[in-house]
C-alpha cells in the first residue's frame, strides 16, 4: 500500500529557543514543538513535571457534592459501591478507588458488568442486584454518563449515585447527586482529556485536600492510574503526561503484588510506555474480553505474592486463548474477503458464525490496517447480527452508520470505532447502503498518512542521539515515538525472518552501515535486492543481543530511491 509521507514544517526559531532554555539537541527540541508543545511551562511539563503540576481538582463540576457525600457515606457506615467496567480503565479505577476508600474506613463493595452477557455500562438487572445488596451509594468508574434511565431507576429504588466518568455527554446529563466528567457543557476544569481512572484520581485528591492528608495518600496510587491512562490511548498531553511520566517511575517500585508479578511474567525487562501497552494492558484486557472481568480485579486487590502469582497464571492463560480466539477469526474473515473480492470495495462488512464477541473489535482493526478502509465485522447468532467496527482519518464511522440506521437495532461509539447489532435478515441491505456512504466519501482515493519528525543522514546517528530521545518519553497518543527519514540507503544484504514474515537489512551510505528490521513486511524482499538504492521511514532503537548494543532503525515504510 503506498502511503503518503509528510515531514513536519516546524518553528526553527522557536526550535532554537527551546534547545537553548532547556539545553536539548535540535532534533530534540524539533521533535518537541512537532507535538504542539511550545509555550515556556508546557515544554517544562513535557520535560520534567511534578507532583505541583496537577490541577486544583475542585475546578470540576460537582467535585464538592461528590467528596461530601462520599465522606458522609463513609462516617455514617453506609454501603458503597464502585461500578466499573472490564478494560484496563475501569478495573484499574475501580481498584484505585476501592482500596483509597477503604483506607479511609469505607464499606465498599464493586460491581463489573460481564461483557459478553451485560456488555458496556450501567443496567437495570445489575442496578436491582447492587439495591438487594443493599447499597446505599453507587459510585461510577469510567461509565455512567449515558446511563440516563439507569441513574433514574436506581434513585426510583432509593440508592444515591454519584457518577465519574470521561467520556462524551449527550444533550441531557444523568439526574445523579454529582457528575463529575469534564466534557461536561458546562465544565471548569481546565483539562478534559483525561481516562477515567484519571477522574478518579482527581476525585481521592479532593478528598485529601478536605481531609488535610499528606498529598503521598493519593500520590502513592499513580501506579495503577498510569496503567489505565496509557492502555486508554487518550492523549498523553497535558495532566495525561505527568500521570504517565509520573506513574511509570512509581511503577518501576511499585508495592501492589499483582501488578509486579504481571510485569515480571510479561517478560518486558524495560518498564516504559510499550511494557504497559503491549505487556500489561492485553492480559488485563483479556480478562474482560473472554468474560472473566473479576479476575483482572482480583489481581490488582491481591494481598499475597501467592495469590497474585496464581491469578497472573490466569490472566495469562486467557491472554493465550484470546490470540488464539483473535488468529482464528482473523483468517475466516480474510479468506472471506478475499474470496469474495470484498477489499476491492470502498468498504469493508463482513459476517460469520461462532465468531467471539469479545475480540471481534480487535480484529476489525486488523482487517482495517491491512485494507485500509472502514470495516464492520459481525457475529451471526440466533437470527441477529452483531459486531463491531473500526475506521480511518477522514471517515467518521459513527455518521455512516447515522445513516443506515432504519437497519439497525442499535448502534453506538464515535468517528473511528462502533458496536452495533441488527437483525440478520437485514444484514445484506445495511452493506450495500453502508458501501453506497462509503464511495459517496472517497474512501479509494485515501491513503494513510506517515507524519516524519526529521530527515536525517546516516552519519548523524549515534549512540547518544538515541538514547537522548528517552527525555521525549512516555510515548503514546499525541506523542508517538519519532520517526525520522533517511535517504538513498543501498542495500549491503536483505532477507526475510520468520517464516517470511519479517524483513531484515544490512544498510549502507558512504562508509556508514546500519542494521534494519522491518516488522510484517517480509514479502518486499522479493522487491527489493542488494545494490537498490531505497529511502525508509522509521525509528531509531537499541538492539542488545549477547551483551553487544548497536542501533538499529525499525522500518514503518519503505521505497525506493529516485
Amino acid at each position: 500500500m503506498i502511503k503518503k509521507w509528510e515531514i513536519y514544517d516546524s518553528n526553527e526559531q522557536k526550535v532554537k529557543e527551546i534547545c537553548e532554555k532547556y539545553n536539548l539537541n535540535k532534533i530534540i527540541g524539533k521533535i518537541i514543538v512537532n507535538r504542539n508543545v511550545t509555550s515556556d511551562e508546557d515544554v517544562r511539563i513535557f520535560i520534567t513535571p511534578t507532583r505541583d503540576d496537577f490541577h486544583d481538582p475542585f475546578l470540576f463540576k460537582g467535585m464538592d457534592i461528590a467528596v461530601d457525600r462520599i465522606l458522609q457515606a463513609i462516617n455514617n457506615k453506609e454501603k458503597i459501591l464502585i461500578y466499573g467496567d472490564y478494560d484496563v480503565d475501569g478495573i484499574t479505577s475501580t481498584t484505585v478507588l476501592k482500596k483509597y476508600l477503604q483506607e479511609r474506613g469505607g464499606i465498599v463493595n464493586t460491581y463489573i458488568p460481564n461483557r459478553l452477557n451485560e456488555g458496556y455500562g450501567l443496567n437495570k438487572e445489575a442496578i436491582k442486584k447492587i439495591k438487594e445488596m443493599g447499597t446505599d451509594l453507587i459510585i461510577t468508574v469510567d461509565c455512567g454518563i449515558s446511563g440516563i434511565e439507569e441513574v433514574k431507576y436506581a434513585k426510583e429504588l432509593g440508592i444515591e449515585v454519584i457518577v465519574t466518568d470521561h467520556h462524551e455527554v449527550g444533550e441531557v446529563l444523568p439526574d445523579a447527586l454529582a457528575v463529575i466528567d469534564a466534557k461536561r457543557k458546562d465544565n471548569t476544569y481546565p483539562f478534559n482529556l483525561l481516562a477515567g481512572v484519571g477522574v478518579v484520581f482527581k476525585v481521592i485528591q479532593a478528598i485529601s485536600i478536605k481531609l488535610n492528608l499528606k498529598a503521598e495518600e493519593y500520590l502513592k496510587y499513580l501506579d495503577l492510574v498510569c496503567v489505565g491512562t496509557i492502555s486508554d490511548i487518550v492523549p498523553l498531553e497535558g495532566e495525561n503526561r505527568t500521570i504517565a511520566k509520573l506513574g511509570l517511575m512509581l511503577i518501576r517500585v511499585t508495592k501492589n503484588l499483582g501488578l509486579r508479578e504481571l510485569i515480571k511474567s510479561s517478560g518486558y525487562k524495560e518498564i516504559d510506555s510499550n511494557t504497559i501497552s503491549f505487556g500489561v494492558a492485553p492480559r488485563i484486557n483479556a480478562c474482560g474480553r473472554m468474560g472473566h472481568e473479576e479476575e483482572a480485579l482480583k489481581l490488582f486487590l491481591a494481598e499475597t505474592k501467592e495469590e497474585a502469582v496464581e491469578v497472573t497464571k490466569k490472566l495469562n492463560e486467557y491472554n493465550t486463548l484470546r490470540q488464539n480466539t483473535e488468529k482464528a477469526i482473523y483468517e475466516d474473515a480474510v479468506r472471506k474477503i478475499e474470496k469474495e473480492n470484498i477489499e476491492n470495495k470502498n468498504s469493508i462488512v463482513v459476517g460469520g458464525y461462532n465468531w467471539h464477541h469479545g475480540v471481534i473489535g480487535i480484529v476489525s482493526s486488523k482487517v482495517t490496517e491491512k485494507y485500509y478502509k472502514p470495516s464492520i465485522l459481525l457475529c451471526f447468532e440466533d437470527g441477529i447480527a452483531k459486531g463491531s467496527g473500526r475506521s480511518i482519518q477522514g471517515f467518521d464511522l459513527y455518521e455512516g452508520l447515522t445513516k443506515c440506521s432504519e437497519f439497525l437495532d442499535k448502534f453506538g461509539g464515535h468517528a473511528m470505532a462502533v458496536g452495533l447489532t441488527l437483525i440478520k435478515e437485514n444484514f445484506e441491505n445495511f452493506k450495500d447502503k453502508f458501501e453506497k456512504i462509503a464511495e459517496e466519501a472517497n474512501i479509494k482515493e485515501m491513503v494513510p498518512t506517515i507524519y516524519i519528525d526529521e530527515e536525517i543522514k546516516l552519519k548523524d546517528i549515534s549512540m547518544d542521539l538515541v538514547k537522548s530521545l528517552s527525555v521525549l518519553e512516555p510515548f503514546g497518543e499525541a506523542n508517538k515515538v519519532p520517526l525520522f527519514l533517511i535517504k538513498n540507503l543501498k542495500i549491503d544484504s536483505i532477507r526475510a525472518l520468520s517464516e517470511g514474515r519479517h524483513l531484515k537489512l544490512s544498510l549502507r551510505d558512504e562508509s556508514v552501515v546500519i542494521n534494519a528490521i522491518g516488522f510484517d513486511i517480509g514479502n518486499l524482499a522479493e522487491e527489493y535486492k542488494i545494490g537498490d538504492k531505497i529511502d525508509v521511514v522509521g525509528t531509531l532503537e537499541i538492539n542488545s543481543f549477547n551483551g553487544f548494543s548497536s542501533i538499529q532503525i525499525n522500518i514503518k515504510d519503505i521505497r525506493k530511491s529516485y
